[in-house]
């Protein structure tokens, strides 16, 4: 379950396309697939995001927590 098939590495997109670009690769995902977030700080705020979109739709397991890059594997229910 929640095997990776797509990943998003969030500083290659300029700041106003980052969150459209996570959040329709996410929508592609089968349930049990999962994608990675690749970022230069804690995407936090995402989160809280996420919580607010898809509550109870998605998991959030962090795959590495910085200090210069933080991996966020982000699976679909």
């Amino acid at each position: 379950m929640n095997d990776i098939v797509a990943t998003v590495r969030a500083p290659e997109f300029p700041p106003h396309l980052k969150h459209k670009v996570i959040f329709e690769t996410f929508e592609k995902l089968n349930p049990g697939e999962a994608m990675l977030l690749i970022n230069d700080h804690n995407p936090l705020p995402l989160r809280y995001q996420f919580e607010s979109v898809h509550a109870g739709k998605f998991t959030w397991e962090y795959v590495e927590e910085g200090p210069v890059t933080f991996q966020v594997k982000i699976g679909k229910k």
